[in-house]
C-alpha cells in the first residue's frame, strides 16, 4: 500500500539522516512527550467533532487499508456494463431491465461484470437511477437535478472525516510546541542542575516540537490527503454514470452515451475513443452471445 511505503520512506530518511549525521536515537525516545502530544490531539479531535463525525472517521480508517482504486480497467468495465443495459433498454424498452435492477446479484447481465457488481457504491447509484428511468414519471432534467444533489451530498459527507483528520494533523505541531514548553519549564525548575544535566533536559524538551511536526505533516496529514483522493475518485465515478444515463435519456444511442461518460473522466484514467470502442464492441459480442 502506497501510504505505508510513504511512512517507511519518511522514517528512513528522517531517522536515517539523523543517525548518519552522528546523532543518537536514545534522546529521541520520549514516551511521555508522545503521551502529551497524542493525548492532546485525541482530546481536541473529540472536542471538535460530534458523534456522527467521530463514527465516520473510524469507519474511514479501515477503508484506507483495502482501498480500491478506480482505474482505467474498472471504468471501461462500468461503461461496458452500461452499454449492455442501455442496449437492452433500446431493444426491449425500459421494463426489459426491471428484473436486472431489482435483483442485480441474480442478473446474468450484471454477473458478467463481477468486479463492478462487488462495488456497492457504484451499484447502488446506478440501479437507483435506472429504477427512476423505468418508472417513467420524471423528466431528464429532474433526474439530473436529483443526481447532482446526491453527488453533492456524497461529497459533503465524504469530507466530514477528511476535514476532521486534516485539522488534527494541522494542530500536531502546536501540540508539539506545548510539550516542548512544558519540558523547558520543567528544566528551569532545576536551577541548581549542572550544565550537562540542563542541556540534556532542554534537548528532551525540544523533542516534543520535533515529534509534533513529524506526526502532523509526516503521518496524519497524508491520511487526510489520501482519503480525499479516494473521495474524488468515487465522485468522478458517479459523474461518469450520471452523464452516461443523462445522454441516454436525451435519446443518444448506447455507444454515444458511453462516449459522453468517457469524456467525464480524468485524463489519467480516461481510455481513448478507439480503446473504448473496441471494448464496447467486445461487450456487444459477448452480450449477443
Amino acid at each position: 500500500m502506497l501510504i505505508l511505503l510513504g511512512y517507511v520512506v519518511v522514517l528512513l530518511c528522517v531517522f536515517g539522516g539523523y543517525v548518519l549525521a552522528g546523532g543518537s536515537l536514545g534522546p529521541l525516545y520520549q514516551p511521555l512527550e508522545l503521551l502529551i502530544i497524542g493525548g492532546a490531539g485525541v482530546g481536541a479531535f473529540i472536542a471538535a467533532n460530534n458523534i456522527k463525525a467521530i463514527k465516520a472517521t473510524f469507519k474511514l480508517l479501515p477503508r484506507l487499508k483495502g482501498a480500491k482504486k478506480y482505474n482505467k480497467a474498472f471504468y471501461m468495465e462500468v461503461m461496458a456494463m452500461q452499454y449492455k443495459l442501455l442496449s437492452k433498454i433500446r431493444r426491449e424498452g425500459m421494463l426489459g431491465i426491471e428484473r436486472d435492477i431489482d435483483n442485480p446479484q441474480e442478473s446474468p447481465l450484471f454477473q458478467e461484470h463481477p468486479t463492478v457488481l462487488a462495488d456497492p457504491h457504484v451499484m447502488t447509484f446506478l440501479t437507483d437511477y435506472l429504477r427512476l428511468m423505468v418508472s417513467g414519471g420524471m423528466e431528464p432534467m429532474e433526474i439530473d437535478e436529483l443526481m447532482l444533489h446526491e453527488i453533492e451530498v456524497f461529497e459533503q459527507e465524504a469530507h466530514v472525516p477528511i476535514d476532521a483528520i486534516a485539522k488534527v494533523g494541522d494542530a500536531m505541531p502546536a501540540f508539539g510546541i506545548v510539550a516542548a514548553v512544558m519540558g523547558v519549564i520543567k528544566a528551569l525548575t532545576y536551577a541548581d542542575a549542572s550544565p550537562d544535566q540542563m542541556g540534556e533536559m532542554i534537548a528532551h524538551a525540544l523533542v516534543g516540537t520535533f515529534l509534533g511536526i513529524l506526526l502532523g505533516y509526516g503521518f496524519i496529514s497524508p491520511i487526510a490527503s489520501f482519503a480525499g483522493r479516494q473521495a474524488q475518485e468515487a465522485e468522478k465515478m458517479m459523474q461518469c454514470i450520471r452523464i452516461t444515463l443523462l445522454a441516454s435519456l436525451h435519446g443518444y444511442a448506447p455507444q454515444l452515451a458511453v462516449e459522453f461518460g468517457r469524456k467525464a473522466l480524468y485524463t489519467a484514467e480516461r481510455p481513448t475513443f478507439t480503446e473504448l470502442e473496441d471494448y464496447v464492441k467486445d461487450a456487444k459480442k459477448a452480450g449477443g452471445a
